[in-house]
């Protein structure tokens, strides 16, 4: 559950900034660009906060 929120999150993130980029008339190429940064940085940080830890047994 916590790993949807967090995906919730980014994805709102990403979609804040490109309307941003769009709204000032940014290329198409460099929106794409920080829209698959962002969506690779937001899974490994979701994934590093809501993973399970192995038990030492």
């Amino acid at each position: 559950m916590s790993f949807g929120i967090y995906l919730f999150g980014v994805i709102l993130l990403i979609a804040g900034v490109v309307y941003g980029a769009a709204m000032l008339h940014a290329p198409l190429h460099w929106i794409v660009v920080a829209t698959l940064l962002l969506l690779g940085a937001g899974v490994v940080t979701a994934v590093k906060a809501t993973r399970q830890r192995d038990s030492a047994d």
